[in-house]
């Protein structure tokens, strides 16, 4: 298939540029895979709208404060995104401008607000796809804690503001672990609260986390005109045991349904799950495109994604391009607000009636 199949006209003003104001008050496109029906509910709704044994899957990565800001050598400026840690303040990056950040670049790291210095990095080798090793030097320390400090959120391009305060608490899940090292928010989980979480624990369903670290993998544009000659970045995943544990058995007998909270939780399982058992730990490239069979998930919980990219891919594998077009045509009629900030869709792939 071609990526142009999987374009769709979004109107630039439904591009969400702020959450909602409340977590939990975003509308939900319900639409039903088998019947091709869809209905329109909101994410309160959503302890009705799966089966009361559902095992709710979310990915507890954190967003870290992975964009720098940077002044080259002559006042230019530049920016960094670092997608890795490599150890001993040794980075994985994207930088640009690209042509100037070469293998022996240095910069400042700087304020964007202030211009005061903050850090300094160096460019120390070209890795394929256009990345970077670079090393990040300071006075208190090299971890994924320094860079927090000196950092910003990485918000998408799409976002036209500056990470700011409210950006701090809501481009975060309320569950986030204390660890990863994420350069996306996985924004299905940005709706939950706690009292949302209660609400499905009260109706049965499980929470089970598991962890992407979300890097290029998830975001890259696509590029290729076909399908098959689009390569998706390694990205790293961790299952803790508990998640495991609980997971296999109904993976083997189909007990139970899963719900993936987000793509990210949803290529985790896939790529982890090989018939028998959840790899703990290890990384994926899986690019879930049409004709491809799920394994482990029943539903997902999911936002509205960019045109011709490899996740609207994804949800027309799960729906089909025609339904996944349709339902996407209805929601920009509708008024859906699109993409990180924005509402959501949820996939319902088995019956609401569950049967072992």
């Amino acid at each position: 298939m071609l990526r142009s199949d999987f374009h769709f006209d979004l109107p630039g003003e439904l591009i969400a540029q702020h959450p909602p104001e409340d977590r939990d008050g975003a509308r939900l496109l319900v639409v039903d895979a088998r019947s091709g029906t869809w209905s329109h509910r909101t994410i309160r709704d959503l302890p009705g709208l799966i089966p009361p044994d559902s095992l709710c899957v979310p990915n507890d990565v954190r967003v870290r404060h992975a964009r720098l800001f940077l002044r080259r050598r002559g006042g230019g400026a530049g920016e960094a995104l670092l997608l890795r840690s490599l150890g001993a303040g040794r980075f994985e990056a994207l930088v640009k401008p690209g042509a100037r950040l070469k293998p022996g670049a240095s910069a400042a790291v700087v304020d964007p607000l202030t211009a005061a210095e903050l850090a300094r990095i160096e460019v120390l080798e070209t890795l394929p796809e256009g990345l970077r090793v670079v090393r990040v030097q300071s006075d208190h320390g090299l971890d994924w804690d320094e860079i927090d400090r000196i950092g910003r959120l990485p918000l998408p391009p799409y976002i036209e503001h500056l990470a700011d305060a409210e950006d701090e608490t809501r481009y975060q899940t309320v569950f986030a672990a204390s660890e990863g090292e994420a350069v996306a928010a996985p924004t299905a989980g940005l709706h939950f609260t706690p009292e949302l979480i209660a609400a499905l624990a009260a109706k049965g369903c499980g929470w089970h986390p598991v962890r992407l670290h979300v890097g290029l993998g998830t975001f890259r544009p696509m590029t290729a005109e076909r399908l098959e000659d689009h390569a998706m970045h390694e990205e790293r995943f961790e299952i803790p045991e508990a998640t495991a544990a609980l997971l296999e058995p109904v993976l083997v007998d189909r007990s139970r349904p899963v719900l993936c909270v987000g793509t990210t939780s949803l290529r985790t399982l896939e790529g982890a799950w090989d018939g028998e058992r959840l790899a703990r730990e290890g990384a994926t490239r899986l690019f879930i495109t049409p004709g491809y069979r799920l394994r482990t998930a029943d539903h997902l919980l999911t936002n509205f994604h960019l045109p011709e990219s490899t996740l609207f891919v994804l949800v027309s594998s799960l729906l089909g391009l025609e339904l996944a077009q349709a339902a996407y045509a209805e929601a920009v009629r509708e008024r859906y607000r699109f993409f990180s900030y924005g509402d959501a869709m949820l996939i319902l792939k088995r019956s609401i009636h569950h049967q072992a």
